[in-house]
């Protein structure tokens, strides 16, 4: 079978984006495929120990490693990966959008995944306006009315973006107050978008071809309505989610991969780097660092199934031969 990619990174956080700015870099045809950007950096509202950067947001960091990343031509698409599977000579990429892509090469960099809803609908809809990554398609619903399901730290920039593209927002949460920041409750009233909605829950998902209401449950009274809108965007935290690729790699008790120094896996081609793997210290600049050994790993896994030298990798075993 013939490749459409050299390399899939699995995952768009720290790690799957350090590995496609190398592994683009080293002109591989890269393509990194995630339900959102950043990842686990969408958590964190402050970083003050990543080298040379005083201070930025996980959002931010992520960002500019996409912008170096998509300048030496890797391709990002925000989809879920369904199956990897091992082909003749390639690995062949299916996601739940229905898209199918073949590789030479796999860099699982997919951290922990978003946390799902798991309610009627939810499924149908995704990527149809159910989404887990707010930064990466709100601008697709600009002036409509969208809904929120986030709490906590985690609604900071969902509760920001959406502020300045939605008609207005319907914000859902389980519990009295969204956040424990008055200040930060009362910017998102003065900014006029949030519909507040305290303890209240999204009990199914309706539309036809897409997203078209959502049914909503007060969980202290029991009552329920129906409200119109053209997107959910849910962004409630993450899981692992390594079950897809446990025929290609060894997994530990808590579900991460199992991989060496340089990224490999026990499969020749399939990769691993980031929080997925089985490293006790879950810190942005060794997840970056992890993706930036797999790519390279995957880098001379390539050149050497095409018969191509390797003059560009820094390997310095490669220099002493």
């Amino acid at each position: 079978m013939e490749a459409d990619y050299d390399v899939i990174i699995i995952g768009a956080g720290i790690a799957g984006l350090s590995a496609a700015l190398y592994a683009s870099r080293q002109r591989l045809r890269t393509l990194v495929i995630s339900r959102d950007l950043g990842g686990q950096l969408n958590m964190t509202t402050l970083i003050e120990n990543y080298p040379a950067i005083p201070k930025i947001s996980g959002p931010e960091l992520a960002k500019r490693v996409e912008q170096q990343a998509r300048s030496f031509g890797a391709e990002i698409i925000f989809d879920e990966v369904k199956t990897v599977e091992k082909g003749e000579g390639v690995f062949i990429v299916k996601t739940e959008g229905g898209d199918e892509y073949k590789t030479l090469a796999v860099i699982l960099a997919f951290g922990k995944t978003p946390k799902e809803l798991g309610v009627p609908g939810e499924a149908k809809f995704k990527n149809k306006g159910v989404s887990y990554c707010t930064i990466c398609d709100a601008p697709f619903f600009k002036g409509q009315d969208i809904a929120l399901v986030s709490w906590g730290d985690l609604a900071r920039e969902p509760v920001t973006i959406l502020s300045s593209v939605s008609n207005k927002f319907y914000w859902i949460y389980p519990s009295e107050k969204p956040i424990h920041d008055d200040e930060f409750i009362e910017q998102a009233r003065r900014l006029g978008k949030a519909v507040f909605m305290p303890n209240s829950e999204v009990v199914e998902i309706k539309g036809d071809t897409k997203v078209r209401s959502i049914v909503v449950r007060n969980r202290k009274t029991g009552e329920t309505q129906e409200l119109p809108v053209a997107a959910v965007f849910v962004e409630v935290g993450y899981v692992t989610k390594s079950d897809f690729v446990k025929h290609l790699v060894d997994l530990n008790e808590r579900g991460e991969i199992i991989a060496d120094w340089e990224g490999r896996t026990k499969t020749p081609g399939v990769f691993a780097a980031g929080d997925i793997v089985a490293y006790p210290y879950k810190q942005a600049v060794i997840s970056a660092a992890m993706g930036v050994a797999a790519a390279l790993s995957a880098t001379a896994y390539v050149m050497k199934i095409k018969g191509r030298p390797l003059h560009s990798l820094v390997d310095w075993r490669a220099e002493k031969k």
